[in-house]
């Protein structure tokens, strides 16, 4: 038998961290998408004990500051894009800005240097990462979905889904519709 499923990769993470977490007895504070207060000292042999574990599962401590804040970026813009009530009312550079204070051609430079991307495309990578998940969702139209990632019309979104994807909105959801379709064939 063939089961399709869906995960959110963020919960999945959180999951993971606070199992791992809790198994070695380590208290801590989860603050973000990818940051974690730990509350007590912890050895050199727990920590590493802690980082083995989770190599395992792709899941890397991150040292070095700036690696730290290409994390924060990065965390930043997918908590703006899932959750609407925190699209900024302002344009996503000015509320990077402010919300790491730092200027933005620092931010932008400092993200391209160590993604090989710029901040730009990243955005707009996350946001037809969100678009593929609404449609498979079937809960919005493609009009509902442009406004819920803040374009400005459906043929930008369109546009833009092309660039990234190599498929307009409307074929992808055809060729899941299908995959569907077929898959329901399958199991009875």
């Amino acid at each position: 038998m063939k089961l399709n499923y869906n995960y959110d990769g963020n919960i999945a993470c959180k999951r993971i961290l606070e199992d791992h977490l809790d198994k070695l007895k380590i208290e801590y504070h989860i603050l973000g998408l990818s940051q974690i207060e730990i509350n007590d000292d912890v050895s050199l042999e727990t920590f590493e004990k802690l980082q083995l574990e989770l190599d395992q599962y792709a899941i890397h401590i991150i040292n070095n500051p700036k690696a730290q804040l290409i994390q924060t970026i990065k965390d930043s813009i997918v908590e703006i894009i899932y959750e609407k009530d925190k699209f900024p009312s302002t344009t996503i550079s000015q509320y990077l800005s402010e919300k790491l204070d730092l200027r933005y051609g620092y931010i932008t430079t400092l993200f391209s240097e160590y993604t090989y991307t710029s901040v730009e495309n990243f955005i707009i990578i996350q946001k037809i990462e969100r678009a593929k998940k609404l449609i498979l969702a079937e809960k919005l139209s493609l009009t509902e979905i442009s406004y819920e990632l803040n374009y400005s019309s459906v043929a930008y979104l369109s546009t833009q889904f092309k660039k990234v994807t190599g498929l307009t909105p409307s074929m992808f959801k055809r060729i899941v519709d299908k995959k569907r379709l077929l898959s329901k064939k399958k199991i009875k």
